[in-house]
């Protein structure tokens, strides 16, 4: 059940930002293993006046930078984490064309009681 946040610079075409929704999809189906259609995704485009990146800790990124922030169960495994962070690096890269420089991923762990994917429900409490 991840919900993913995606934030980059304004100005991609829209098969540039479906390609990254369907590569992320993929990233967690086989590292994550989510369910089939498990897909809460967003994008949000950011002009460049309102967008910002630096070349901290050693990797040299560019304007084309992407910040994926995915929120997951707390029953993730770090070789879990670290196997989507590769992958994730991988897809992007073989489409749309995104550098692995370019490829930021936080990883947020919730308790599954916090969860309500609708209903007015708490479906993994």
């Amino acid at each position: 059940m991840p919900l993913l946040h995606i934030s980059l610079r304004a100005g991609k075409p829209e098969a540039y930002r479906q390609a990254i929704f369907d590569s992320l999809y993929r990233a967690m189906r086989e590292a994550l293993n989510v369910p089939e259609d498990d897909q809460f995704m967003t994008i949000t485009e950011h002009d460049a006046a309102n967008f910002r990146t630096g070349n901290a800790y050693g990797v040299n990124r560019s304007a084309d930078v992407v910040y994926i922030q995915i929120t997951v169960f707390n029953t993730r495994t770090a070789e879990q984490k670290k196997a989507l962070f590769r992958r994730t690096a991988e897809l992007l890269g073989e489409n749309p064309g995104i550098r692995p420089e370019d490829v930021f991923v936080t990883v947020l762990d919730a308790a599954k009681e916090n969860w309500s994917v609708g209903n007015g429900l708490a479906q993994f409490a």
